[in-house]
């Protein structure tokens, strides 16, 4: 696949008039109290969406959804503990009812541990991402595959690394953490894809993969950094309104690269 970031149709990178695909729509942020979940709940609210986010950090959390909320959006935010099944689940089936569909989940949950070499690898660097990355993904994943699949056009977006293709010896466990994290999610378009045979999933599960991401404060803190190949969050949050324009065929078990492929 060459290198893209789908954007919106008549739409700008900073988020000019909002695609018609996410007019009422309802999407949740796993992970949103970051840079790109700020991002990202920002460009869903301006594309006309009611979004619903979550982080296990409220300060940060209500930081992104106060100034989403700027434009007159709907933008509500639960501290959830997606390390917890019944959490998720409860989450799901609250958005569901408050709302009445979910269109949408969105995986921004993230973190990163590595080492100088292989041979000084810290498995409990293991144990640490192996919860972030990948827990938080089936607990998520199973929570809102009934509810995004009943929406008849959801998107399940997982944010994952190029690392995950190509390893190297100081990121065994994240490396092997997001690769991981992309397997389950792709089983889940396989899961969609056989709902339907032959026709329109009634959800798409999809794996848009950066670099590393930037935002404009790195920038400013670096301005004689190059930061090659890294997916600014505005961009990030353009491509990810994006999935919404397309067929759910076109976008169900795909890797779509935000930074060139290796």
């Amino acid at each position: 696949m060459t290198p893209t970031t789908p954007a919106p149709s008549g739409t700008t990178a900073s988020g000019g008039g909002p695609p018609a695909a996410l007019d009422g729509a309802v999407v949740a942020v796993a992970g949103a109290g970051g840079p790109a979940g700020h991002a990202t709940l920002l460009r869903l609210a301006r594309a006309g969406a009611t979004v619903v986010a979550a982080d296990a950090d409220a300060e940060r959390l209500a930081e992104g959804v106060a100034a989403a909320r700027a434009g007159g959006a709907t933008v509500v935010g639960d501290t959830v503990d997606l390390l917890s099944p019944d959490s998720a689940r409860a989450w799901a089936a609250k958005t569901e009812k408050e709302f009445g569909r979910v269109d949408g989940l969105i995986h921004l949950v993230g973190g990163w541990r590595g080492s100088a070499s292989f041979a000084e690898t810290d498995l409990a660097d293991w144990d640490v991402l192996h919860d972030l990355l990948i827990r938080t993904v089936q607990h998520t994943s199973l929570a809102f595959e009934a509810p995004l699949a009943r929406g008849g056009n959801g998107r399940y977006v997982l944010v994952s690394a190029a690392g995950a293709s190509r390893p190297t010896a100081g990121n065994a466990a994240y490396a092997a953490a997001k690769a991981a994290a992309e397997a389950w999610t792709l089983a889940l378009a396989d899961g969609f894809r056989k709902t339907a045979p032959g026709g329109e999933p009634a959800a798409g599960a999809t794996v848009l993969v950066v670099k590393a991401l930037v935002t404009q404060r790195m920038r400013d803190q670096r301005p004689g950094a190059r930061f090659e190949g890294f997916t600014d969050v505005t961009d990030l949050a353009d491509a990810i309104c994006g999935l919404w324009t397309r067929p759910t065929r076109e976008v169900n078990g795909t890797r779509q690269w935000l930074t060139p492929q290796p």
